[in-house]
């Protein structure tokens, strides 16, 4: 009988003997490891960036927006509806038990932001406190507005972090001050950089956390001038209690502001935990598309396996038949096949792995994705090949070891 060990031995032998042809023979494992590592890891960092971003915008939140409106459209419509304004947020409030905070939003149309040392681009919006709870904004310097800003009007400022860099450089930024249009501000907070900011995601605008400055709501409204044809309000975020449906909350919403605004179509619901289940169907489909594709690899792998197993039983046939006629057992032969096609199977699994994290590498840094290994994918793809490996090493190790011994001493 001989031991596994043996066997062992013997088949890194063999395949050691013809190296080129059991170097390509492994390339269909090494590519199909390789893309479902690499396609999953696209999908995952996709995933992730997916969830960032929705986040932004609060799961347990729906938010009504104001609808961008031509001038002759913005006209007829005034007829009949002011647009989303305060009015709105407290009948939301008085009429819906289910919804626990609603933060209004402004965005005023700055033409100009700057300071002492630099000046930027970017998006000023006119919010509450509690609109920080409500889209979890992170601070890495000073503070965020509080109820006595709001109360008395102040002239302060929380800067994105983006713009903090425009306009100070690396230096302190809280203390200083920021001019929009004619407006001194104090800054007296600075938002921690975000890993995903991205300003839209399946055609919803999110807003770039980075690029925005956020002052009090009734500075905002007191202090700047605002298109008489516009909303009162560009948006308000609605906080749903935990354990309700936010997607049941948005129809009650719609009902209801399609009644305060006369049936005008002037305003949109964007609600993001509908927007989190799309994205993960996608996502699945995706997945499903690029793992069908990456399976084929290794199905076309395992094919490769087998017809070298088999040429490799025709070839040693002879030798086949001098183990038999010293004790080695039919089972013996399946075992030597099976090692074979096992350790082909295995190499080009290990040499898929590094192929795939390669990739997965190269498209982070090449084209700016977020992609994420993770030790299921990795598994998932070794298991398989291994598999692949062993299914495709039975046929020809039954039909080395079915051999007649006799037969097999007389084969040339």
């Amino acid at each position: 009988m001989i031991d596994l060990r043996t066997v062992v031995i013997g088949s890194l032998g063999n395949l050691r003997a013809h190296t080129l042809r059991s170097s390509l023979t492994a390339l269909g494992i090494v590519f199909g490891v390789g893309a479902v590592i690499s396609m999953l890891s696209i999908g995952a960092g996709a995933e992730r960036e997916a969830l960032e971003a929705i986040t932004r915008l609060g799961l347990e939140n729906v938010v009504v927006r104001a609808r961008d409106l031509r001038e002759s459209e913005a006209e007829e419509v005034r007829r009949t509806s002011v647009g989303v304004s305060l009015r709105d947020a407290e009948a939301i409030v008085d009429t819906m038990p289910e919804v626990e905070l609603v933060a209004p939003v402004v965005e005023i149309d700055a033409r100009r932001i700057f300071s002492r040392g630099g000046s930027v681009a970017a998006t000023v919006l006119g919010v509450e406190p509690i609109y920080r709870e409500l889209v979890a904004l992170e601070l890495s310097e000073g503070r965020f507005l509080d109820p006595l800003d709001q109360r008395h009007h102040a002239q302060v400022v929380v800067l994105g972090s983006e713009v903090r860099r425009s306009l100070f450089g690396f230096e302190p930024a809280v203390g200083r001050e920021v001019k929009v249009d004619d407006v001194w501000l104090e800054v007296v907070g600075v938002l921690a950089p975000t890993v995903s900011d991205e300003a839209s995601f399946q055609g919803v605008e999110l807003g770039s956390v980075s690029t925005t400055l956020f002052l009090p709501l009734s500075t905002a409204r007191r202090k700047f001038d605002r298109d008489l044809l516009a909303s009162p309000v560009d948006e308000l975020v609605v906080r749903v209690r935990t354990g309700a449906s936010t997607r049941a909350a948005a129809v009650v919403i719609d009902d209801l502001l399609e009644h305060l605004h006369a049936g005008a179509d002037d305003y949109e619901l964007v609600v993001p935990e509908a927007l989190l289940a799309e994205s993960q169907r996608t996502q699945q489909m995706f997945n499903l598309v690029m793992g069908c594709i990456a399976g084929i690899s290794l199905i076309v792998g395992g094919i490769g396996i087998m017809n070298i197993m088999l040429a490799s039983v025709m070839e040693r046939t002879r030798e086949i038949g001098v183990r038999r006629a010293i004790g080695a057992r039919r089972r013996d032969i399946v075992v030597q096949f099976l090692v074979e096609a096992f350790t082909l199977s295995v190499l080009g699994g290990l040499a898929g792995i590094a192929m795939g994290i390669a990739i997965a590498r190269i498209v982070a840094a090449a084209a700016n994705w977020t992609t994420i290994v993770t030790a299921g994918s990795v598994f998932l793809a070794a298991g398989v090949a291994v598999s692949v490996g062993l299914v495709s090493g039975v046929y020809p190790a039954r039909r080395a070891a079915e051999l007649d011994p006799i037969e097999a001493l007389r084969y040339e």
